[in-house]
């Protein structure tokens, strides 16, 4: 399937400047929210017009857009507000309403920098695309103290993003799971930092964790300081958040409740004259994420004792090789010894991080470390070389394709290359979205009478492939000598992520 090609190869935009609208989108959630409107960004065309990037829908009001307008060109009838912002750089409103449908709307026009105003000779602060807020004005009824605040705050962000302020260019992003939107609470501060609005939600956050009074007229940093006090650990950017200094978030937590908050600083022309502090109680989230950890930390020590346990099975079967007297047994026991201590190297690389997904050519690497140990033709030591990359792969995979990697290097160096002082053998991968092809090549004898052996390793290598892996091996004789095996191993059941569905 060929992959479509990106809104912005029909823009004028450079890389820099599309960064800076993700930027802008990424917020486009919270300005509709707080503005009770849809957020259209619009960037500009080669055509002299504009193209919708994105489009973010209220979930504190109904949306005025039932069909998505990204990817669609502007409507004529927006066309020269739209263009009056880009050129002007200053807001500018429809002069009235617009009607659409049986419902009335309001147009206002910001235009996006990428930096501020503060060098207005410089190429970076210019105009780079246009943000729109489609309002609804078919209520008729009288807004609330909470909606008044909601549409003074949005304003503000307007007010920022006109000038490149706003989202502060210096702010980390901001982790998904459990970001507090304004639904979930607002609080308003001054400059300073004395809590002029608290919605209800927030003030519920609170008081769930033990704060009974009123926020309103209360210093928030003083509120959080009385929280906290003889709490053993806290977030030592919680002060810069609740007296709204910098863009962060913070987790405070009492009495078994963790609230987190985000600080978004408000300022005007430079000049910082408040902030808005979202609040969502996150118990149950950070409950979860120990779990989690907990979980996940339980999973790595099961990987690292079973490769303990693996590696002193290995161990003894080692020693059991040394001790006996018989070629035969030797060489059964060493191949046990080669395979038990390749399904350890699988579960060592497992152990050491948090997925159960692992980087499959550091286990090749790994793997081919312990066959050339081994594994020689005559005096010599056979070092295997590859080419390509396999990848990410889970642990459902990863095992046997070691095993049968293994089998099949170990095959290739005592088998086909005895007796071969210039053997080599190439391990080539080949990863595509539907499979993965690994190709075994050896310079060795090639295969006896042209016939594939029956021995104990090669009915593994085949038990393996098919049955676990749901793949097919092919064996090959090669010109004037040598074996090629292939393996085709399909991939339509992993995921992005590299799970198995």
């Amino acid at each position: 399937m060929t992959p479509q090609p990106s809104i912005y190869t029909r823009t004028t935009l450079f890389d820099r400047q599309v960064a800076r609208l993700h930027k802008v989108a990424s917020e486009g959630q919270l300005l509709a929210d707080l503005a009770f409107a849809d957020i259209l960004i619009w960037a500009p065309t080669e055509s002299q017009s504009f193209v919708a990037v994105s489009h973010l829908r209220p979930s504190s009001a109904a949306t005025l857009f039932y069909r998505d307008v990204v990817e669609t060109e502007i409507r004529p009838e927006w066309r020269s507000l739209v263009s009056e912002a880009f050129s002007s750089g200053e807001i500018v409103d429809s002069g009235g309403s617009e009607p659409r449908g049986d419902v009335r709307t309001r147009i206002r026009a910001v235009p996006i920098r990428v930096s501020g105003k503060t060098e207005p000779t410089s190429r970076g602060n210019q105009v780079v695309a246009v943000l729109t807020r489609h309002s609804n004005l078919s209520d008729s009824r009288v807004p609330s103290r909470q909606e008044l605040t909601f549409d003074d705050c949005a304003n503000d962000l307007f007010a920022m993003i006109s000038e490149g302020s706003f989202p502060d260019h210096d702010a980390p992003s901001a982790p998904a799971q459990g970001a507090p939107r304004a639904s979930d609470g607002l609080i308003r501060i001054d400059s300073d930092a004395r809590v002029t609005f608290a919605s209800p939600n927030s003030l519920s956050a609170f008081r769930r964790m033990g704060f009974q009074d009123e926020l309103e007229g209360t210093q928030l940093a003083e509120v959080a300081s009385s929280l906290v006090a003889g709490t053993l650990i806290v977030d030592e950017t919680l002060p810069l958040v609740v007296s709204g200094r910098a863009p962060w978030r913070s987790d405070i937590e009492n009495q078994g409740v963790t609230v987190t908050l985000r600080a978004i600083p408000l300022s005007r022309a430079g000049k910082r004259f408040g902030a808005i502090i979202l609040t969502r109680d996150v118990t149950q989230v950070r409950l979860r994420e120990k779990e989690m950890i907990t979980k996940d930390a339980t999973i790595r020590e099961i990987h690292h004792r079973v490769k303990n346990n693996l590696q002193t099975v290995a161990s003894l079967l080692r020693i059991q090789t040394r001790r006996t007297h018989s070629d035969v047994v030797k060489e059964a026991l060493g191949q046990a010894m080669r395979r038990v201590a390749a399904i350890a190297v699988v579960h060592d690389t497992l152990s050491e991080g948090l997925s159960q997904s692992v980087d499959f050519d550091v286990v090749l690497e790994r793997v081919l470390m312990l066959v050339a140990e081994v594994a020689s033709a005559g005096s010599a030591v056979v070092k295997p070389n590859t080419s390509g990359s396999v990848g990410i792969l889970p642990s459902e995979y990863a095992t046997p394709l070691a095993l049968v990697l293994t089998e099949l290097v170990t095959n290739a160096v005592e088998h086909g290359l005895k007796g071969k002082s210039d053997g080599q053998v190439e391990i080539e991968s080949t990863r595509r979205p539907e499979a993965l092809t690994i190709s075994v090549i050896d310079n060795g004898g090639g295969l006896k009478n042209g016939n594939v052996g029956d021995g104990l390793g090669t009915q593994i290598v085949r038990t393996l492939v098919d049955g676990e892996l749901g793949g097919s091996i092919e064996w090959a004789p090669l010109e004037p000598g040598g074996t090629q095996v292939k393996i085709e191993i399909p991939l339509k059941f992993l995921v992005p992520t590299g799970e198995v569905r």
